[in-house]
């Protein structure tokens, strides 16, 4: 689960981290009031999207001006202008991809004198199932970039929970970051900050770019990031009202009410499949003939007829999807569970598509038998390679 800045600072600051002040606008005749209570003399106006990218990005509508979606701003009438002309835009960056995002908030701060910009993270090392600080010197810019273009900037290292974060490792952000004087005691202090907060909101990426030097010596978080591990959020209350389902896909939140693993893809074959592996393995061969996927799809080994008919729904609401592949190998799940499940969907919102489904496994028979007596224009599959050729056929033409 993502949050905004503003929200992402907000918790950063209860944990003690040094944090500008700030004021989330929804409403852009709120934005004089929200600037007049901040010490200029420059404000900060800040498009507030989950996405990366925003002071480079570009507003799909002309009234919002050529400028990104950072801008600054030497007066509360100005901050409120620029308010104006972002709320309600689509803004689009490398991290949207085409279609953008729509502005729904806006985040005004205070202004910062800046001597340097620096990059700190704190993620998830899937490789050492450990928790990695990840620094640079570099901050400002792209990790991605700078990990291409000048690796030896960057600098790694994991935490081992046995022996836990010690000022060692503040330290070694410090050194790694050339910092001197009264900031080396400041980023051990900030260090020990961000791993108690990442740990106790069981977060999966805390990333702050910049980390800036101010010109007396001292840090700041002028940016923040985090993502939190969904597993998890029901342990935290206050996290999971941070939520923003807005900024979602709606076929990813309509599929997660209904504990349905799904995400959207670009593609024109909509796939329900039952197990991540075997759904990883159904878009390998959808690609492998020509064709693209259009969604991951994990109804899970205990999926129920109502749960295969949301699934089924979530599929065709996708324009993109030009035909579907039912791929379920039956263990837990039966397949005229599966079979009953896409029945039922079919009745409710009409097939315009081509369908083919493949079943294996647990009442294989009796679920083959429920498909054919239907009365549907479904393609049988005899296997996975023989559903993945046929319904690239049908969609290709």
């Amino acid at each position: 689960m993502n949050i905004h800045e503003y929200q992402a600072k907000a918790l950063l600051r209860s944990y003690g981290a040094p944090v500008s002040d700030g004021r989330v606008v929804l409403k852009a005749d709120e934005a004089k009031t929200a600037a007049g209570g901040l010490e200029g003399p420059l404000w900060v106006v800040k498009a507030q999207i989950h996405a990366g990218g925003r002071g480079k990005g570009k507003f799909k509508e002309p009234e919002a001006g050529e400028k990104g979606g950072v801008r600054l701003a030497k007066s509360v009438e100005e901050a409120e202008a620029l308010a104006k002309q972002m709320l309600g835009r689509t803004l689009v960056t490398h991290q949207t991809g085409p279609v953008g995002k729509q502005v729904n908030r806006i985040y005004i701060e205070a202004g910062s004198d800046i001597a340097r910009e620096l990059y700190l993270a704190l993620l998830v090392d899937r490789q050492t199932s450990r928790i990695s600080f990840v620094a640079s010197t570099e901050g400002g810019m792209d990790i991605e970039e700078v990990a291409a273009q000048t690796p030896e900037k960057i600098i790694s290292f994991s935490v081992d929970p046995a022996s836990g974060l010690s000022d060692f490792h503040g330290r070694r952000v410090a050194f790694a970051l050339g910092l001197e004087g009264a900031a080396v005691k400041q980023c051990v202090a900030l260090v020990k900050t961000l791993y108690k907060a990442f740990t106790e909101k069981d977060m999966e990426m805390l990333e702050i770019n910049p980390l800036i030097v101010m010109p007396d010596g001292n840090l700041k978080v002028l940016d923040a990031k985090i993502s939190f591990d969904g597993n998890a959020i029901y342990r935290h209350a206050d996290i999971a009202a941070l939520r923003d389902e807005t900024e979602e896909d709606p076929k990813e939140l309509a599929a997660s009410k209904f504990d349905l693993n799904y995400i959207a893809l670009d593609g024109e074959i909509g796939c329900m499949v039952n197990g991540a592996g075997l759904a990883m393995a159904t878009m390998d061969i959808i690609k492998l003939y020509g064709a693209e996927p259009a969604n991951f799809l994990d109804v899970g080994g205990g999926a129920t007829k109502e749960k295969v008919t949301e699934a089924f729904k979530i599929i065709t609401s996708d324009p993109n999807v030009k035909g579907i592949l039912v791929n379920i190998f039956g263990g837990i799940m039966r397949c005229d569970v599966i079979a009953e499940g896409v029945l039922a969907a079919v009745k409710e919102v009409g097939l315009k598509v081509p369908l083919v489904v493949r079943l294996e496994g647990t009442n294989v028979e009796l679920g083959k038998d429920i498909i054919r007596n239907s009365g549907l224009n479904v393609i049988a599959g005899d296997n996975l390679a023989d559903a993945a050729q046929k319904i690239v056929k049908a969609v290709k033409g």
